[in-house]
């Protein structure tokens, strides 16, 4: 879950910051941080005014393709997901596994997700 899934294209190193974000039903962002550690890669997704400035974490295992030439993310959630996902807590987000818990929980795991 909180890793980059080789099939996606992202390519270690790249700065994804700026990048447009896609849900699997529409545009919902852009990203505002992301960061490639090891099982706690993420991005963190400003979604401006669609719902209010919220700023969601999502872990690197969302991302369904990275498009380095677009400069475009697709995610493979829907905007209502991600809508509904925790809003990302930067107090909580260093040092607190039990909050990667509940968004990796919230996710799910994409590899077993039968609408992929």
């Amino acid at each position: 879950m909180w890793d980059y899934q080789r099939a996606t294209g992202y390519t270690p190193g790249t700065d994804l910051t700026g990048y447009r974000v896609e849900a699997a039903d529409g545009h919902i962002g852009k990203i505002d941080k992301h960061t490639e550690d090891v099982d706690s890669a993420h991005l963190v997704v400003d979604t401006g005014p669609w719902i209010f400035g919220k700023h969601v974490l999502l872990p690197a295992g969302t991302v369904l393709r990275v498009d380095a030439g677009e400069k475009t993310v697709w995610i493979n959630r829907t905007k209502d997901e991600i809508k509904n996902a925790p809003e990302f807590d930067p107090d909580k987000h260093n040092g607190d596994a039990g909050y990667h818990t509940q968004v990796g929980g919230y996710y799910g795991d994409p590899t077993t997700d039968p609408r992929l």
